[in-house]
């Protein structure tokens, strides 16, 4: 079918990703946002996350090119996503990070973890979705919990909010399209540490904190949006 062809998904990956450049050109960050573009300037390296279907606009993290690679499903879908991050200079790795063990080594889950530890240990950002893929929408999984665990690095919670924005409601995650010409509000969160000796309840308490925190910032990215509407 055409839209298999390896030509036409690259054609769709360009537009997608001019349509998110251009998103985040024109939307202007209101007073009280963070600047992602400054993150990893300062040499450290963290775990990005946020809820998936507020991701899209990851695409455009790597303003200044900094090292940075994301996690990325292994299914026939992500294969697009994986392109639109490309046209951004952003590496990916793929595989399903959501549920570690058994049920995601099919999926490449467990070595993409591994691989993931490997560009932490060398000094790069990563990032991944929180929550587990078809799971509650708005919950952390362990996945990037064990990450910040076998890795020594803390996680960042990151959200982005624009004003201008359609809502998939019917979707599972109620994904968010964001538009151009508005207003944007960015947060990030207090980074989330996992020891490397963490028990599984401190690793389950540890979910719930960043549950609550990627639930915070995202209350808060609104709330400045509405702040200056």
């Amino acid at each position: 079918p055409l839209a298999r062809s390896p030509t036409v998904k690259r054609i769709l990956a360009r537009l997608i990703y001019g349509w998110i450049a251009l998103v985040y050109r024109t939307n202007r960050l209101v007073a009280g946002s963070d600047d992602l573009s400054q993150l990893g300037l300062d040499g450290q390296n963290m775990i990005a996350t946020t809820w998936h279907g507020r991701h899209f606009m990851f695409a455009c993290l790597n303003r200044h090119r900094v090292p940075l690679t994301i996690m990325v499903s292994r299914s026939a879908d992500a294969e697009l996503n994986a392109m639109v991050l490309k046209f951004g200079g952003i590496a990916t790795v793929r595989g399903s990070g959501g549920r570690p063990g058994a049920r995601s080594a099919g999926k490449g889950g467990a070595g993409a973890l591994i691989r993931m530890k490997r560009l932490l240990d060398a000094g790069q950002w990563v990032g991944m979705v929180a929550n587990v893929i078809k799971g509650p929408a708005r919950e952390a999984g362990m996945g990037v919990i064990t990450l910040a665990r076998i890795s020594g690095r803390p996680i960042l919670p990151v959200a982005y909010q624009t004003s201008r924005r359609k809502v998939l409601e019917k979707a599972w995650d109620k994904s968010v399209i964001n538009l151009p010409f508005g207003r944007a509000a960015a947060v990030t969160g207090e980074p989330v540490f996992v020891a490397a000796d963490a028990t599984q309840d401190e690793m389950e308490a540890a979910r719930q904190q960043l549950t609550g925190e990627l639930n915070r910032i995202h209350a808060r990215a609104e709330a400045l949006l509405e702040a200056r509407a």
